[in-house]
This record gives structure tokens, C-alpha cells and sequence, in this order.
């Protein structure tokens, strides 16, 4: 089902990123359009982007407008699903799974808990591989190169400083000097340059998040996986972290894919809600509307009335 609304007037270094360096641990004493698409033979990787399909059905979006003033997609990546299947011994996690996603686009996906979200992101992100089908990313770069995922904890380092823990995911700089004033600029865009020197278990959750943040983005990653990093914040530490999310994504360009059970952050951020229901695509929807949203305006309010009506099964 396929709906567009128009305007009316773990480990700590499993929350790195796939392919990233294991660290031990000490002793006792861290859009833009919508297609529909294919191609992860186990582990395999194509070097081209799916053409679109013109069909509407389970699992499959038609191509539809670009969302108006969303970042370059210079340095998103597309990629596409193909009948991707996850299963763990008998239990098939996911069915079948048709999706494309173009480059630069903010993806939110939604669905109740063991519906097969997360395991979506661990495919995405190199962490598991498919039973079967295939996914393709849109240059064929590896997973590890281009993909990093962000995990509701923080999963900070808590004997490094907080510029340490920014420097994990710098280690493709060797020079030292270059390393931690990159990491320094990182924490200025996440608005924590003056913690720099602090320990991780003296801030609060929202500002170990931030760190996190920049930890992902150091490498300046393609694809940013995000699963359910906001989830164990406030009501207001929660909206600004959406808004700081929101505007790294619009300067940066990447390919954003957030799992999220919140309806309302899903509309609020993305450019495109993907509903899963016992491992299936059962809703395809683009939000199309201006950014910076309103919260609360009455687009999004009905887009959301859409999604939990599909999502509960009776009238919101």
C-alpha cells in the first residue's frame, strides 16, 4: 500500500560499525524520491542501482516527487532490496523484502517490537547476513566502508575521554595531531567541543548520544543506520537531538534509515515511512512536506492518523 500526502495550503565496537577494530576491554579497577527495488545474494554486493518499478504492492513503492529542500545526495549511497529473507533456524524474521531506497534519502521504519526492524538494519549495515535474496549498494563500495549504525546506549568507551571516543571511529587517520583536531571539530558540530576533555559517565544521556553521534559520523559514512538512538531520552532532549539529527543529515547528504517505534518522530524526520508488519512491508508512505516541519501542523498529524490506523488496525 502505497500513500503520498500532499500539502493542503551489545559489544561496545558492534555500535561502531560493521568491519570496525575490536577494542579490549581494560582490566577490572562506548530525500529524496521513493523507488521501489531488488539486489544480497548472501553477502554478495551489486555495482548498480535496481531500476525502478512502476508496480504497487506488498513490498514495492512507485516512484514518486523528491521531498522539497532535503541535503545534496553527493554523499548518500542508494541501496536495494531483492526478496530478502532472514530466518533464525525455523523462524522466518523477514519475508520477502522488495525496497529501494535512493541516495540522500531519510527513511524512517516503523513496526511493533520483533517485527523484524532491527534485523533490517544489521542486514543494511553488514552485522548479519540474508537467508536469501539480495541487496545492492548503489556503487558497490563494502558495507564496512560505507555504513555505520548507532544503537539506543551510547555504547561509549568509559575509561577514554570524549574526544577518545570520537577518535574510535577515526582510525583511518593516522597523524595524531589531524586525528583529535578532527575529533574536536566533531564534537563542535555536535555541540559539545568544551566536554572534550571530559569522562563519559559525567554527562547526561542526551550529550552521550551527541557523542555517539559524532563517533558515527567521523568516517563521514554513506549510509548512517539508526536504531532507536532517541529512545531512552526526555521529551525535550528527545526533540532536540531529532533536530540536530535532522540538520547533520541536511548539510552531510547521507542515506539516513531510522527504526523507530515513535509514529510522530518518524513523520517529523523523514522523507519516507516504511511500515513492517510480521516481517513485511505492509506500508509504503512519503511525507513530502517543507523542512523545517511543524510539529503538530495538520500534514502531519494526518499522515500520522494514516500510519497508526494501518499500524492498530482500527480508526486512530
Amino acid at each position: 500500500m502505497n500513500i503520498a500526502l500532499r500539502r493542503t495550503d551489545v559489544d561496545i565496537d558492534a555500535g561502531l560499525s560493521a568491519g570496525a577494530p575490536h577494542f579490549p576491554r581494560p582490566l577490572a579497577g562506548e530525500g529524496k524520491g521513493a523507488g521501489h527495488g531488488a539486489a544480497f545474494d548472501t553477502g554478495e554486493l551489486a555495482l548498480q542501482d535496481a531500476p525502478p518499478s512502476p508496480s504497487i504492492g506488498k513490498g514495492s513503492v512507485s516512484r514518486l516527487p523528491q521531498p522539497a529542500e532535503t541535503g545534496s545526495t553527493e554523499d548518500g549511497l542508494s541501496f536495494t532490496l531483492r526478496k530478502v529473507r532472514k530466518a533464525f533456524g525455523p523462524k522466518v524474521v523477514l519475508h520477502d523484502i522488495d525496497l529501494h531506497v535512493p541516495a540522500g534519502q531519510f527513511v524512517a521504519i516503523i513496526g511493533k517490537s520483533g517485527c523484524g526492524k532491527s534485523t533490517l538494519l544489521r542486514l543494511l549495515t553488514g552485522l548479519d547476513k540474508p537467508t536469501s535474496g539480495t541487496l545492492a549498494l548503489g556503487e558497490g563500495d563494502t558495507q564496512a566502508r560505507v555504513t555505520r549504525i548507532m544503537f539506543q546506549e551510547p555504547r561509549l568507551l568509559p575509561w577514554a575521554r570524549v574526544v577518545a571516543n570520537v577518535e574510535v571511529g577515526l582510525s583511518h587517520i593516522k597523524d595524531k595531531v589531524r586525528k583529535r583536531a578532527k575529533a574536536l571539530s566533531l564534537l563542535g558540530e555536535v555541540g559539545l567541543a568544551d566536554r572534550a576533555g571530559e569522562w563519559p559517565a559525567v554527562l547526561s544521556g542526551g550529550q552521550r548520544q551527541r557523542v555517539a553521534l559524532a563517533r558515527a559520523l567521523a568516517s563521514r559514512p554513506r549510509i548512517l543506520a539508526l536504531d532507536e538512538p532517541l529512545g531512552a531520552l526526555d521529551a525535550l532532549t528527545r526533540i532536540e537531538m531529532q533536530q540536530l539529527l535532522e540538520r547533520i543529515w541536511r548539510h552531510q547528504g547521507f542515506t539516513a534509515v531510522l527504526v523507530t517505534h515513535d509514529v510522530s518522530e518518524a513523520v517529523a524526520l523523514a522523507d519516507r515511512v516504511v511500515l513492517i508488519e510480521e516481517g513485511r512491508i505492509a506500508l509504503d508512505v512519503l511525507v513530502p512536506l517543507e523542512r523545517p516541519r511543524r510539529r503538530g501542523s495538520p500534514e502531519l498529524a494526518q499522515l500520522e492518523g494514516i500510519i497508526l490506523e494501518k499500524l492498530l488496525g482500527a480508526p486512530a
